[in-house]
């Protein structure tokens, strides 16, 4: 081979091996833990997190129930118009779901809630909710905002985005089941994970804490008519007296958890409504009991769902009363337990620990609270955490469903950063990795 040959073998595998394995609009592995840090310091910059509080100002003001959040949804709508960002609408009523990529697969969803709490805001400040009976008590309106804010920032990142994310603006989650409408809405559609936030008023601000498998508890409701015969207090005997009946009811509900689960499966039954009667010297005709039943599996779920039925119309029995027991399910469906994908838990750590330090990353035990986030990992991968936002002071903050709730807003950026980051690196994780011998073509000379 004469030397021109080599010279030209030698410049062509030169050409070869300096080409970069990722474009201008890629990152490589080793990049990745830059992008939350980067996003954090986006999401902080004094005009976005401006613009992040007003907006959680402006829902603040005017709370709206579940599937009644027009405004909100209206208000979102056009912050996404302002941002150029496509969307479709509605879903379940209200719901929004916007779009930001390239419209191709890969598809990941980040969510948030919008409705607020039938409740009185207790705190006084110049953006108390202006609805009367109604308040964001449990911190949905910044969960939109950080939901915008991570619209923002992933915008301004358009240029390493490979897929699409999915912007999921969810109407009633406070009993409504709004995430199990907005799945049969075809919101999901494509979506292959998706990723939820909680703020958490008693974990420390720059703090994320969620856990593997099992998180939060499935919960139902029920409410049961126990119906006797009324009659004079004096003269019991010639009447059926319902409250005794209700009382033994109550009672032995308390046994399904202490005599029968196995005590490492953590059930709960509590009813806390019980009406009956308005005079003291009156025994009335009927009683009514309402509450609550909570598990951490499905199969427990279920078989506490029975024996709840079995042991109200059996007890009320026992005092000769009828009974008739009601589940709810139109107006308040049962929601599954959140059961968290162990591969994202990993890949939450890994991201949050990038922006964070992995010191601000902890497990924590399971809750027996509720969220209708479930109904979405019940389809596909999904991942819930709770956002640290108590500040450095003596106050003793106010828990969720508080009408003294309040919100510290140095939680936004944490937020809306985080959920980019979480949906942006799962993207470009999920690229198919190019075979370095296509790359470094030299094999076929």
């Amino acid at each position: 081979m004469d030397i021109s040959r080599w010279v030209f073998l030698i410049l062509i595998f030169v050409s070869f091996a300096t080409i970069p394995i990722f474009s201008d609009s890629q990152l490589s592995s080793g990049e990745l833990p830059d992008i939350p840090v980067k996003f954090l310091d986006f999401a902080k910059k004094s005009e976005v997190f401006d613009w992040m509080v007003e907006v959680r100002r402006r829902i603040h003001e005017n709370p709206e129930l579940g599937y009644e959040e027009l405004e909100t949804s209206k208000l979102i709508r056009e912050e996404l118009d302002n941002m150029g960002i496509q969307y479709k609408y509605p879903f379940a009523n209200t719901g929004i779901v916007g779009f930001i990529g390239s419209g191709d697969p890969p598809f990941v969803g980040i969510r948030a809630d919008m409705d607020a709490l039938p409740m009185q805001e207790m705190v006084d400040w110049e953006h108390k909710s202006r609805n009367p009976g109604k308040m964001h008590a449990c911190g949905h309106d910044a969960h939109i905002a950080m939901l915008l804010g991570a619209a923002k920032i992933l915008l301004q990142h358009q240029n390493i985005l490979k897929g699409t994310v999915a912007l999921v603006f969810q109407p009633a989650e406070e009993g409504g089941g709004g995430a199990k409408k907005m799945i049969e809405a075809g919101a999901l559609e494509n979506v292959e994970a998706i990723f939820g936030l909680h703020v958490h008023p008693n974990f420390p601000l720059g703090k994320v804490s969620s856990r593997p498998g099992p998180f939060l508890a499935g919960s139902g409701f029920f409410e049961a008519v126990i119906s006797g015969r009324g009659g004079h207090a004096a003269i019991p005997q010639h009447s059926i007296d319902p409250i005794l009946a209700a009382s033994n009811v109550i009672v032995s509900l308390q046994h399904l958890v202490s005599r029968e689960a196995d005590p490492l499966d953590s059930q709960v039954v509590t009813v806390a409504k019980f009406q009956g009667g308005g005079a003291f010297n009156v025994i009335p005709d009927s009683v009514t009991i309402g509450g609550t039943f909570r598990a951490f599996s499905k199969e427990s779920f279920l078989q506490l769902r029975q024996r709840i039925e079995e042991v109200i119309v059996g007890q009320a029995a026992v005092q000769r009363c009828n009974a008739t027991v009601d589940f709810l399910t139109n107006s308040k469906p049962f929601f599954p337990p959140t059961v968290n994908d162990k591969n994202l838990h990993k890949h939450f750590q890994r991201v949050a620990g990038d922006m964070l330090g992995n010191d601000h990353v902890k497990d924590m035990e399971p809750l027996m609270g509720s969220e209708d986030f479930a109904f979405y990992q019940e389809v596909i991968p999904g991942y819930f955490y709770m956002l640290g936002m108590q500040g450095e002071t003596n106050e003793n903050p106010a828990s969720v469903h508080s009408p003294y709730f309040k919100i510290n807003e140095e939680a936004l950026p944490l937020g809306a950063a985080l959920q980019a980051s979480l949906a942006i690196t799962y993207l470009l994780e999920a690229q198919p990795q190019v075979p370095s011998s296509s790359i470094n073509g030299h094999d076929e000379l």
